[in-house]
């Protein structure tokens, strides 16, 4: 056999060993339930992947929900390009902008307070899949809500329903409630070398 077609048999041996083992774990997975998801890490990225399983819940017909804590209202363009999908959408953008800005603790835990609520109301909702609660971890990090009451809200949710929790950060609690946390890395950001937030990457 020549050597190329030798390693060619070698490759397709080892891929059918793979494939079965890897057939055999997917086979074994047969629960299904809503999922409570966290991105945090000091990385960028985290809203964004959210963002992108939204976009996959509505490729798939879900309504989805959306409550941003902390952000102010900004002229984002997935908030622009989400409103094509019209009242499918639910999308309440209820901070007051970041901590730095606001300069106000009180009226940032009421931002945080009303935007806990108008989370409930869309976790609620039986006819939303998919609920993105964008940067709850940092409302939590500052103390703008009772942790207990958030962890608590977020496990009670009903079956099937899916939540996503952004910010860096996240508390212990919240990662201990979760079926999934992936945490964002920041190994090098253009911010460093003196590069503008710009529009379509950050917002």
């Amino acid at each position: 056999m020549p050597a190329d077609a030798d390693e060619a048999a070698r490759h397709k041996a080892k891929m059918e060993k793979r494939k079965a083992v890897q057939d055999a774990e997917v086979a074994s997975k047969t629960l299904e339930k809503g999922l409570l998801i966290v991105h945090t890490g000091p990385g960028k990225g985290k809203s964004t992947a959210a963002f992108g399983l939204v976009l996959r819940a509505l490729g798939h017909g879900w309504r989805v929900g959306v409550v941003q804590f902390i952000k102010g209202a900004w002229d984002t363009g997935e908030r622009r390009a989400l409103e094509v999908f019209g009242d499918r959408v639910a999308w309440h953008t209820m901070g007051e902008g970041f901590t730095w800005e606001t300069q106000d603790k009180a009226r940032d835990i009421a931002a945080a307070a009303r935007a806990f609520d108008k989370a409930r109301e869309l976790m609620a909702d039986p006819t939303i899949g998919l609920v993105v609660l964008d940067e709850l971890n940092i409302a939590l990090r500052y103390d703008y809500l009772q942790l207990d009451s958030v962890v608590a809200a977020l496990s009670g949710r009903r079956d099937g329903l899916h939540v996503v929790v952004t910010g860096r950060n996240a508390k212990p609690e919240i990662i201990a409630a979760a079926d999934l946390v992936t945490e964002m890395g920041q190994v090098k950001h253009h911010f460093a070398a003196g590069v503008k937030a710009q529009k379509g990457i950050e917002f």
